[in-house]
C-alpha cells in the first residue's frame, strides 16, 4: 500500500481529531495534516513509506487561522481535502434544542454554516478534490443541497477481516462498519465518490450502537463523528 512517490504530496483535513479521515493517506506514503482544537500543541505519528500525520491544534473558528493554514500550504503540492465542520448546530437530530438556542444566539446556525463554507473557500483557493461532510442538516437550506449521501456500512468491505474491529472505539462502532447513519458531501475539485462495498446491516445492532452514544460529553461527540474507516479507505482508493 505504500507508495514513496507520493512522499512530496500533501493532503489536509479540517475539524479532524482521531486522524481516521488521513490513515489510508498516510499509509500510502502522503504528509498529511490534522487541524483540530482538541489537539494539544503539535504532534506528528510516522507511518511506514515515509507518510506521516501532523496533528495540530487551531481554532478553525478564527478566520484569521483559516488564512494562515491556507498561505501555509498555498506553494505546496496539496493533492486533497477534507473537512467535517462542527454539525451540533445544524444537524436535524438536534432540531429539539434549536429554539432554545436560537434564544441565546439568533444567528447560531448562521454562523456554524459559515465555519462549513470557509472549508470549501479554503479547498477552492487551493484548487484540489475535496470533501465537507455532515450528517443530514441545516446546511442544505443555509448553504445548498449535498451532492452525495451515505451510510458507513456501504463501505465497510473495504476493511479487510483482519481489521474489522474498529482499533479505538471496539465498545461503540460496529465491526467493519456496519452500521447506518445517513451521511452527506458537499464536494468540489474533481473529487470522485468511489464504489460501494456494502456489508450486512443489522439494523437492531445499529440502533444498540446509537443507544450507547447518548450524552454531551467530547468523547461521545468524537465517537459519533469519528469518520467509518471503509468510507475513509474509499475515499484515498477513488481520488489517489
Amino acid at each position: 500500500m505504500t507508495n514513496n512517490n507520493n512522499n512530496d504530496k500533501v493532503v489536509i483535513s479540517l475539524y479532524e481529531f482521531t486522524g481516521t479521515a488521513l490513515i489510508p493517506w498516510a499509509k500510502r506514503g502522503y504528509q498529511c495534516y490534522a487541524y483540530d482544537i482538541q489537539h494539544d500543541g503539535i504532534r506528528v505519528e510516522n507511518f511506514e513509506g515515509g507518510g506521516s500525520i501532523t496533528y495540530w491544534e487551531a481554532d478553525l473558528h478564527d478566520m484569521e487561522m483559516v488564512t494562515d493554514i491556507y498561505r501555509a500550504f498555498e506553494l505546496e503540492n496539496v493533492v486533497f481535502a477534507m473537512g467535517f465542520p462542527v454539525c451540533t448546530d445544524l444537524a436535524v437530530s438536534g432540531a429539539a434544542h434549536f429554539a432554545r438556542k436560537a434564544k441565546v444566539d439568533p444567528d447560531f446556525q448562521l454562523n456554524a454554516a459559515r465555519y462549513a463554507k470557509w472549508c470549501a473557500e479554503l479547498f477552492e483557493g487551493w484548487g484540489v478534490p475535496y470533501f465537507i461532510e455532515n450528517p443530514v442538516s441545516r446546511l442544505s437550506t443555509l448553504w445548498r443541497k449535498p451532492d452525495h449521501r451515505f451510510h458507513p456500512f456501504e463501505f465497510g468491505g473495504y476493511i479487510t477481516a483482519n481489521d474489522a474491529a474498529h482499533p479505538l472505539y471496539p465498545d461503540y462502532i460496529a465491526a467493519n462498519d456496519a452500521y447506518s447513519k445517513l451521511t452527506c458531501l458537499w464536494t468540489g475539485g474533481g473529487f470522485r465518490m468511489p464504489a460501494k462495498d456494502a456489508v450486512d446491516c443489522d439494523s437492531f445492532g445499529s440502533s444498540t450502537q446509537h443507544r450507547k452514544l447518548g450524552g454531551k460529553s467530547m468523547k461521545t461527540k468524537n465517537i459519533r463523528s469519528a469518520t467509518p474507516r471503509g468510507f475513509a479507505e474509499a475515499i484515498a482508493v477513488a481520488n489517489t
